[in-house]
């Protein structure tokens, strides 16, 4: 908490004393975050990124959150979702969220929140089916039928957030201490606490910024204390 409140009071100063540059980098998603690559369910908590430009939301759109399912290989390539079942991704990852705070401040979490993973874990069936066609032969893949292509990626994301949750990973979250970054991430070292070299980079020139603006309010101050002798 020390870290995050530092992080924001030398963003403050900067905002506050210099010019904000907005360019095509504060516009598109950071890389992901430490853990996110081991984890879907981390990755999908930080699928709704606060960013210096403004938030941005990969699932705000049912095609944009089939794309997401997609590239993660949690739904077929020809997926097709509705609004009402990326309503549903989106709740859950709210639920996500929570308790990953939950997790990293020691707090008990809601109920509902709980709950949201579980209702996951059990809608949708987590076995894999046998198949066999010309082209492949017998092989086991998920059953994705149209309607239920967000339950079965609901139920993947649910299951790696309980393993996630109770495992040794679970020690090691964090939340990112660069404001507004709002990600999550898993530490690869107790001294990490940024997600991204962006966050950190940014958090470091807000802070030489802050050390220059004291030092020349110091200077002001001694050089004015000086002329009124």
């Amino acid at each position: 908490m020390r870290a995050r409140a530092a992080a924001e009071s030398a963003e403050s100063a900067e905002s506050a004393g210099a010019t904000i540059r907005t360019t095509s980098a504060d516009l598109a998603p950071p890389p992901p975050a430490p853990g996110a690559e081991r984890h879907v369910a981390l990755d999908f908590a930080n699928s709704e990124l606060a960013l210096r430009a403004g938030r941005l939301d990969l699932l705000a759109t049912p095609d944009a959150a089939a794309r997401w399912l997609v590239e993660r290989e949690l739904a077929p390539d020809d997926a097709v979702l509705y609004e009402y079942c990326a309503g549903r991704l989106r709740e859950l990852r709210a639920q996500l969220r929570t308790l990953l705070a939950a997790r990293i401040d020691g707090t008990l979490p809601p109920p509902e929140a709980v709950r949201a993973v579980n209702t996951a874990l059990t809608t949708a069936p987590a076995a894999s089916l046998l198949h066999w066609d010309e082209a492949h032969g017998p092989h086991r893949a998920p059953a994705h039928p149209a309607d239920r292509v967000a339950e079965h990626a609901m139920a993947a994301i649910a299951a790696d957030a309980a393993e996630l949750l109770t495992g040794p990973d679970g020690e090691r979250l964090a939340a990112c201490s660069a404001s507004p970054c709002n990600r999550f991430l898993v530490r690869t070292h107790a001294a990490r606490h940024w997600c991204s070299v962006r966050c950190g980079d940014r958090v470091r020139a807000a802070r030489a910024y802050a050390r220059r603006a004291q030092r020349a309010q110091v200077a002001g101050s001694d050089g004015a204390t000086g002329s009124g002798r």
